[in-house]
């Protein structure tokens, strides 16, 4: 979902992975060779199983499905603004691209398979004393979140999330990108923590210079679960015209990353 195309609508209107710490123990001395002699030797451990890497008919049935939120609207079909191709999204320094990917809807790397989804949330019905134009920014005050569920062979699930925390990293300062032909302006680049109920993740916000000056929020989150990536790329109709922050629905992505098994 571009948030250039967002913003006209709204204005026309009105990581980090856990380490782990292993501390090797051993003995030494007669007196332990006493000890362990005749002890057997631990089998060596065998390698995990590699992630099964889901088909785009198993993608499918583990996509947000309408029964899956209370409220909102999940849609299956996109429309061809929300519906990207990797080719038609650019930016000016090659480092940044994952990020602008990632916004855009559109898979990291080359996945063996994808499905896409959308998720717009309800609006809150303002008060009959309402201003009209509070009353506007009202009914644009909710969330559109792009959802694209992508599977890899190997380890291109890990790469896909190390690929966008690098960019997370290296662009911090901001970027300028163009999808479908229109630009888009980042200002900043910052990272948050990713949702639980996955491997790895990532949460990222980008700060876009939108119209008459205002910097709003994007918001990316990824979410690995074995060898699938999830992301979600939302945005905020008011917030683009307000420059307000807001937060990416919890319950979306939970039932999202549930599905995953």
């Amino acid at each position: 979902m571009r948030t250039s195309s967002v913003r006209r609508t709204a204005l026309a209107a009105s990581a980090a992975a856990l380490a782990l710490l292993v501390t090797a123990c051993g003995g030494s001395g007669d007196d332990q060779d006493k000890a362990d002699e005749g002890k057997g030797k631990a089998a060596p451990t065998a390698p995990a199983a590699p992630a099964k890497t889901l088909t785009a008919a198993e993608l499918e049935k583990a996509a947000l499905a309408q029964s899956d939120v209370k409220g909102g609207k999940v849609a299956t079909k996109l429309p061809a603004t929300d519906d990207i191709a990797e080719d038609q999204v650019t930016t000016e320094d090659a480092a940044c691209l994952p990020l602008a990917h990632a916004q855009n809807g559109v898979a990291q790397g080359e996945p063996a398979a994808s499905v896409k989804r959308t998720f717009t949330g309800d609006p809150v019905k303002p008060s009959a004393d309402t201003k009209p134009e509070d009353a506007l920014l009202a009914a644009l005050d909710t969330e559109k979140v792009l959802i694209n569920l992508a599977s890899y062979e190997g380890d291109g699930a890990e790469q896909a999330v190390k690929g966008v925390v690098a960019a997370a990293e290296k662009c911090a300062g901001g970027f300028k990108a163009t999808a479908v032909g229109e630009p888009m302006d980042v200002v900043k680049v910052a990272t948050g923590d990713a949702p639980e109920g996955g491997d790895e993740g990532v949460a990222v916000t980008l700060t876009v210079a939108a119209d008459e000056g205002v910097k709003a929020p994007a918001k990316i989150v990824l979410v690995r679960k074995g060898s699938t990536v999830v992301t979600f790329s939302a945005v905020n109709l008011a917030a683009m015209a307000t420059g307000k922050d807001f937060e990416v629905p919890a319950d979306v992505v939970a039932a999202q990353v549930a599905k995953l098994g």
